[in-house]
């Protein structure tokens, strides 16, 4: 007790005896590196202040590891708050005596110094962080292996580093307005490689024995031989941290590529050929082949990795067709059901169009009780596919447009299955009257909305078949033979109202003149009425279509260039007198009338 109370007493006295004035600043006080001890703060405030712009000109040195970069801090540093940081150092020896001896006694012990608030453009503090960064960041390397020609080498990594944006930032803000100008090192963050040159040494054996001779490759009793470059570019070297060697990438890739082509056999559907006769038989189906990638990669490797015996035998898989032999020759396809030709000719475009679409409908099969749609089977008829422009009906007139042609191919098909008396679930007569074509028995299409549709109601598969020849497209259906017997009436071609007529003005033609170019077409209606009877004359189905084609417009040019004024007639000669004018004709006599009978 009594030694606490000596103790108490001590401290008190010491404190008093450090407790100084309190008008100036605590002793070991300092401020940006400067000692303001003793000073009242004006003088203090005035010190630093002639301090710092003695050397705001003079460039502060960061560094990073044996590389330095100068920063002056009036690029950066807009104003510093020298009152601030001397009232702050103030308060740190302030109080009643006792109290403020006691601080003081710490600060003189443990040093109090005060770094100023400054206000900084943070635009440039952003550049000079931009410029330091690429100057010191560099990405960590880890020890890799690579190709010298066919040598296989180390490639040693490398530590990285990167400079700490945000501690960075206070460090500059804190030299810059500091009055001590020694060089400041910047805070940097260094990463190690996570694999070492050490670690690759057992791939580098490796990758040296893959590379030492070529390996052959075995397939039944064909051989094949893998140069030692090849090997080379189907490897995958040990890099960005990988320890282990391997085969793929993009050369194995495409070596594969080309191997296969040597190799697989795409299997074959079991198809159908018409023979002569219309008679059809069927194709065999034949499975394909196709090689075991992946366990190619793997028996190259071992080969490669074998110093003695380099030979990898590969494997191939066989690839069953989706249409067997057996399958086809249940979908009951033995003969001709029905068929139609028609004739075209014109524009080659059109020609062309009419050919390409036949191909997209050769070969298309229909299932017994399934719908055939002739837009679901062509597609989008479009330029990027093939189509060009031809003239084609659009909106009750003939125009060129893509796809022209296509619908001589849609009435074929549609005659075809007219013919093979199937049930006709959509149809559309053309906006105009074709001649060429059957009486009411024409069939536009246009996609996605205009479609041409039948179904298969027959117990066996139908197959339709398109031929086309320089000047003829021919449709048929094959199938199993119904035998059935179709019947057409046709009604009179009708007209149901006159060509309107269209004036073209033709400024080339004189005012009053009319050329008629086109006499027009009426409007017209006809009608077919199909029956379709079995082998034994019962009768299966009646169907009428009715067929409205719109009219086309006489077209008649006229005239629009004005007419030249006639010239004056030249003035008489002078001193000869003017010709007395002809005298006028006799007036014609009227004539008795007829005796009557």
């Amino acid at each position: 007790m009594v030694g606490a109370v000596a103790l108490g007493i001590g401290t008190l006295a010491l404190s008093l005896g450090f407790a100084g004035s309190p008008k100036t600043l605590p002793p070991g006080a300092t401020i940006a590196g400067i000692s303001v001890e003793g000073l009242t703060t004006r003088e203090a405030i005035a010190r630093l202040e002639s301090r710092y712009d003695s050397l705001k000109t003079a460039p502060v040195v960061f560094t990073a590891g044996p590389r330095g970069w100068r920063i002056r801090p009036n690029e950066m540093i807009l104003e510093v708050d020298w009152r601030t940081a001397v009232e702050t150092a103030r308060r740190q020896g302030d109080g009643i005596a006792p109290v403020r001896g006691l601080r003081r006694l710490g600060s003189r012990f443990f040093g109090a110094d005060v770094t100023p608030r400054a206000r900084v453009s943070t635009a440039v503090l952003a550049h000079e962080l931009d410029v330091l960064s690429r100057r010191i960041d560099r990405k960590q390397r880890d020890a890799s292996i690579r190709l010298r020609g066919l040598q296989p080498k180390i490639a040693r990594g490398a530590t990285g580093r990167e400079l700490n944006r945000d501690a960075a930032a206070r460090v500059i803000v804190r030299s810059l307005v500091s009055l001590d100008r020694a060089p400041t090192p910047l805070p940097i963050r260094i990463s190690e490689p996570t694999v070492t040159a050490a670690e690759l040494e057992p791939a580098l054996a490796r990758a040296r024995t893959a590379i030492s001779a070529p390996v052959r490759l075995v397939l039944g009793q064909t051989r094949w031989r893998v140069p030692r470059w090849r090997i080379a570019k189907m490897l995958v070297l040990p890099r960005d941290g990988e320890t282990e060697l391997s085969i793929g990438g993009a050369g194995a890739t495409a070596f594969f590529e080309r191997f296969r082509r040597n190799v697989d056999h795409e299997p074959e559907d079991a198809g159908f050929v018409v023979m002569q006769g219309d008679r059809v038989v069927v194709r065999p189906a034949r499975p394909g082949l196709q090689l075991d990638v992946a366990a190619a990669g793997r028996a190259i490797f071992a080969a490669a990795l074998n110093p003695t015996d380099r030979i990898a035998k590969l494997n191939v898989e066989r690839a069953q067709p989706e249409r067997t032999t057996r399958e086809a020759r249940a979908m009951g396809i033995t003969g001709r059901v029905a068929g139609y030709t028609t004739y075209y000719g014109g524009d080659p475009n059109r020609i062309h169009n009419v050919q390409l679409v036949a191909r997209m409908v050769d070969g298309a099969l229909i299932a017994p009780g399934s719908t055939f749609s002739f837009n679901q089977t062509t597609g989008e008829r479009s330029p990027d596919r093939g189509f060009l422009e031809a003239p084609v009906i659009i909106n009750g007139e003939l125009q060129n447009g893509i796809g022209g042609g296509v619908c001589q191919v849609s009435t074929t098909v549609f005659n075809a299955a007219y013919e093979a008396g199937l049930p006709i679930e959509s149809r559309t007569n053309h906006a105009l009257y074709i001649s060429h074509y059957p009486q009411g028995r024409d069939a536009t299409v246009n996609y996605p909305d205009i479609d041409l549709k039948f179904r298969n109601d027959t117990r066996k598969w139908l197959l339709l078949r398109t031929f086309v020849g320089s000047s003829a497209l021919t449709v048929k259906l094959y199938g199993t033979p119904q035998h059935r017997i179709v019947e057409s009436e046709t009604a009179p071609l009708e007209e149901t109202g006159e060509p309107g007529i269209k004036r073209v003005p033709d400024p080339a033609m004189w005012t009053g003149v009319e050329v008629v170019e086109n006499d027009g077409e009426p409007s017209r209606r006809t009608s077919v009425t199909r029956r379709v009877y079995t082998a034994n004359h019962k009768l299966l189905s009646e169907t009428a279509w009715t067929s409205w084609y719109r009219s086309e417009p006489k077209i008649v040019r006229y005239g629009t260039k004005p007419r030249p004024k006639p010239e004056p007639p030249p003035p008489p000669p002078k001193g000869k007198k003017k010709p007395p004018p002809p005298p006028p004709p006799p007036e014609a006599e009227a004539s008795p009338p007829p005796p009557q009978p």
